[in-house]
């Protein structure tokens, strides 16, 4: 029997009350978010306006054959159920990869190496999204680069931190709040960027964004906890409790998926809606709808400090709800926002059009359920599966919503053919639904899936 004890790797050196290896990992996710907020932003109303059409579709490379496959499986698209198709089967792409890159990372790899060459691939990706023949080439890449970036970088926040150690919630907060900086600051750059200058010019900083992102990671490495090494020592058989615990992360995934429906559906076919539905004009200007999506970074960033400085207070007094409660209260608020839409949507063939004061109103009400839920998530993941799994279980989580964008890909096509108020009825019982079993389930899970103690003893 081969014994190895599995500490958590934490560094001296502190920024702000946290390792400055956070803030290393996430100003690197912040730029990965501002290269793919930034193209994602604008990617449905690009296949929509411009490489969809007759002149530039038949330049793609693959195209033909892709969208063969994609009708074999629906049945003949139209142009826009085809583009919103794509951009669900490429978003399923972006979140599936994870859990190959996670498993990479976990057991061949260190995390390192790994987050390096997915940024370098989705470096690369993101530029071959600049021109039309290539446009699935990048596409690829963006998926297979963000598969070994994001398993392999969250992680790396954990093994900052001795466990138990209170800090940990906050820091996922903290590396939350990079992902909505750049979530923010990419629809604005690059809605600008296609609307004034043209598509391609939109994706082509998205190219220069990811590579400033894998300079900062390269440049931080003195601040990062070696994990890799250490989870190698631990490597071999699960224990029960491990297998336990893996086994009830992956039944609460179902639930997860739920959220992320509704979710990849505003990255998506909220787009349109928007540009069918609402008055953009202010003042004599038209608001281009890819900065809408800028408020989904903005509105966690306003409020996630206060949220921090509620939930510690909270904790203060030992009434801080758990993360499965958070999880609950995190869809039923996001369910209840989506009601905003449906008020906001006219009846088919009306001209009428509603005030852009709706849409703004309910980016602030999702993103207090998104912050309840998305980083919670994180947290769960990270603090609750065993360390050898950290990587594998990252990837299932993000595998999670890659399932969500195929099935909201698939709901997209229903725009077309149901009123949009009944479109927004169907998220929003889907997301509400999943917190509603949240908070029935948040007693009995979480005693049955305390935090995991890193020192631990595995027999091989």
């Amino acid at each position: 029997m081969n014994l190895a004890a599995v500490p958590t790797v934490a560094t001296p050196r502190q920024a702000f009350g946290h390792p400055r290896g956070l803030w290393v990992l996430a100003g690197t996710e912040l730029w990965d978010r501002i290269s793919f907020h930034g193209m994602q932003a604008i990617l449905t109303l690009y296949l929509v306006s411009e490489l969809f059409l007759p002149g530039h579709i038949d330049r793609v490379a693959g195209i033909g054959p892709f969208r063969s496959a994609v009708e074999a499986l629906t049945g003949p698209l139209s142009l826009q159920a085809f583009a919103t198709q794509t951009f669900g089967i490429y978003t399923a792409m972006v979140y599936t990869t994870p859990l190959i890159g996670g498993a990479i990372g976990d057991r061949w790899l260190s995390r390192r190496v790994t987050v390096s060459a997915g940024a370098l691939l989705m470096t690369i990706g993101h530029f071959s999204l600049a021109f039309d023949w290539s446009f699935l080439i990048g596409m690829v890449l963006i998926s297979l680069g963000a598969g070994l970036l994001r398993a392999n970088l969250m992680p790396q926040v954990k093994a900052l931190y001795p466990w138990g150690d209170r800090r940990q919630g906050d820091a996922f907060q903290w590396y939350g709040m990079a992902v909505n900086l750049g979530a923010f600051l990419a629809p604005l750059i690059t809605g600008a960027l296609a609307a004034f200058y043209g598509w391609h010019i939109g994706f082509g900083f998205a190219g220069f964004g990811m590579l400033i992102g894998l300079i900062v990671y390269l440049v931080g490495q003195r601040d990062l906890a070696d994990e890799p090494r250490v989870v190698r020592a631990a490597r071999g058989r699960l224990t029960g409790d491990e297998r336990r615990r893996l086994a009830l992360l992956f039944a609460v995934m179902p639930l997860i998926v739920c959220f992320w429906i509704a979710q990849t559906q505003i990255w998506n076919t909220y787009n349109l809606w928007v540009r069918d539905h609402i008055d953009l004009q202010v003042v004599g200007f038209q608001v281009p709808v890819p900065w809408l999506q800028s408020l989904d970074g903005l509105a966690p960033f306003l409020c996630m400090p206060l949220l921090l400085i509620f939930w510690r207070r909270q904790a203060a007094r030992g009434r801080e709800p758990d993360l499965l409660v958070k999880l609950g209260i995190g869809a039923i608020l996001f369910g209840a926002s989506l009601l905003l839409l449906v008020f906001a949507s006219h009846a088919p063939g009306s001209s009428a059009r509603a005030p852009l004061a709706i849409p703004i109103a309910f980016h602030f009400l999702s993103n207090i359920g998104w912050i309840f839920f998305s980083p919670v998530t994180n947290a769960l993941i990270q603090t609750r599966a065993p360390a050898g799994a950290r990587g594998l279980m990252t990837g299932v989580n993000y595998l999670s919503v890659a399932v969500a964008s195929l099935i909201s890909g698939r709901l997209g096509g229903l725009y077309e053919t149901i009123p949009a108020t009944s479109f927004w009825l169907i998220h929003a019982a889907i997301v509400a639904g999943a917190g509603v079993v949240f908070l029935l389930l948040a007693r009995p899970l979480g005693r049955a899936l305390p935090e995991a103690n890193d020192a631990v003893v595995h027999s091989t």
